[in-house]
């Protein structure tokens, strides 16, 4: 009998219930408001006039108008490294404890500022995520089971008073006392900084616990699973978690990982996605019927958005400075935007770097679909990451294989440039890279009349490389960012391209 597991369940189901969701204008509206209201006097709310701001009829207009579009180097240099520093009231009143470190593998670490708010914020998000569990008709025995959360190290490093860590870190850090007994792998296996060495410890543990959950990145959390079944020559990961019945996705699409999960389960398991940043808790799937994500409207970030247009978007892949954004009352469906957000750590018109579309504004329900640093528009292509997955899923079909994970980058030749990328599979088949390049090309032209028209002109080619997938968890770890957040990148500027080159062709064949 599941006597405690059937009190849970009715209980987050009558919870849930009563719970409802907010309008999301009049959220965003009141969210913004009181964003202004907190930071009015601080060194960024006084330079950018915020008190005037609050007395203007229209405040979300004003705002626009009044501050402008900030990516992380701009914000950085001119008002977070104050704060980096120990200075108070810079961006958000006092000073936070935190700071997250964020792990892309496209640029140099960015340290974010996370206050006492924003954990606040991210506690809500996940506390709304556990109660939404009861729309997802789970057994009650689901309910009294143990979480696995496979984030970064939780060693936090002490800088001027403040902790640093990846923003997994951070949260399981700051786990609530009365969780911390159905979470795993424990304190002592989170704080192991060594990825290979903390999956290795949670291997040895794995038949000690009752897993009904797992949470993390699906690259990482796949090659822990593997681990396990390999460590106790397992045929599938139910053999020892056989209550294993959720995982929480994030951070990346689940889609391309799909297949090969399938293969390391005994049976189906619900996949629930979420949009979990260093800079905040975005959205999480809150409904069965779908598998879009709802914008969390009313936990501290208020959100912008901008269409995803060449016009809009300058060539290093940040948004243009005069592009106009819409609020979420104006925003319109299957559109593609990128995503602006000001929040609860003191971030202010902030270029997060994501693009989503909506697929049901009235419940304001999101997709993930790419990143603008992701937008590869050198000799004037202009590909976005939707378009490229879109043609790889094609490719994924036709040959039957399953790509995991991608990157590309446009290489000087003497008469232009060629498009040059890697596709890494799980097992790599005897595919004729040359015919791939080919069909790939065709594809991209039906879908893109501006790719279509550089081919005509500057991109000379097409050339495809079929690499095995683990060499591209390889270079996460030689750049010392394997596990936790990372995510691979799948556009790559020029130097890095040439760094990643140089690590495939003295590795692809050790690591097949």
């Amino acid at each position: 009998m599941t006597i405690l597991g059937e009190i849970i369940k009715k209980t987050l189901e009558l919870s849930n219930n009563i719970k409802t969701n907010p309008n999301p204008a009049e959220a965003q509206r009141q969210v913004l408001a009181d964003l202004l209201n907190k930071a009015k006097n601080t060194s960024f709310g006084k330079a950018h006039n915020f008190k005037e701001i609050l007395s203007d009829e229209n405040k979300q207009a004003a705002f626009a108008s009044s501050v402008p579009y900030y990516d992380y180097d701009k914000i950085y240099s001119r008002w977070w490294e104050n704060v980096f520093h120990g200075e108070e009231n810079i961006t958000w009143p006092g000073k936070p404890g935190f700071f997250a470190l964020s792990s892309g593998t496209t640029s140099n670490t960015k340290y974010i500022p996370v206050t006492d708010e924003m954990l606040t914020s991210i506690r809500n998000a996940g506390i709304r995520k556990v109660l939404s569990l009861a729309e997802f008709n789970l057994p009650p025995s689901f309910f009294e089971k143990e979480v696995l959360m496979l984030g970064s190290s939780t060693d936090l490093k002490e800088v001027n008073g403040h902790l640093e860590g990846e923003i997994s870190g951070i949260g399981a850090y700051n786990i609530p006392f009365w969780f911390r007994r159905y979470c795993k792998p424990g304190p002592e296996i989170s704080s192991i900084n060594d990825w290979d060495e903390r999956v290795r410890q949670i291997a040895i543990k794995a038949p000690e616990w009752d897993i009904g959950g797992l949470s993390g990145i699906p690259s990482w959390i796949e090659l822990m699973l593997k681990r396990i079944i390999d460590y106790h020559n397992l045929n599938n990961i139910h053999e020892i978690w056989p209550n294993l019945e959720v995982y929480t996705s994030g951070g990346v699409a689940f889609e391309p990982y799909k297949k090969s999960f399938s293969q390391i389960t005994g049976r189906p398991i619900t996949v629930l996605d979420t949009y979990l940043a260093s800079e905040g808790y975005i959205a999480t799937q809150l409904r069965k019927e779908t598998d879009a994500m709802t914008l969390l409207v009313d936990n501290g970030i208020y959100f912008e958005f901008v269409r995803l247009i060449p016009e809009n978007i300058t060539e290093d892949g940040n948004v243009s400075p005069g592009a106009k954004s819409v609020t979420i009352e104006e925003v319109e469906e299957e559109v593609d935007y990128v995503l602006i957000i000001s929040t609860v750590s003191g971030a202010w018109r902030y270029m997060i770097g994501d693009t989503v579309k909506f697929t049901d504004k009235e419940k304001a329900e999101i997709k993930l679909t790419g990143r603008t640093k992701y937008f590869l528009n050198i000799v004037g292509s202009q590909l976005s990451e939707i378009q490229m997955v879109k043609a790889l899923e094609k490719l994924e079909s036709n040959y039957g294989t399953n790509i995991q994970e991608f990157t590309v980058s446009a290489v000087r030749c003497n008469e232009g440039y060629i498009h040059r990328w890697y596709l890494g599979c799980k097992d790599v088949l005897n595919i004729e890279e040359k015919e791939v390049a080919s069909q790939l090309d065709k594809m991209l032209q039906e879908m893109n009349k501006n790719y279509k028209v550089a081919r005509t002109k500057a991109l000379k080619d097409v050339e495809v490389k079929i690499i095995p997938v683990k060499i591209f968890y390889d270079w996460a770890e030689v750049l010392n960012k394997k596990g936790g957040q990372t995510k691979v990148p799948r556009v790559m500027m020029e130097n890095l391209f040439r760094q990643w080159e140089d690590f495939v062709n003295n590795n692809r064949y050790l690591s097949a």
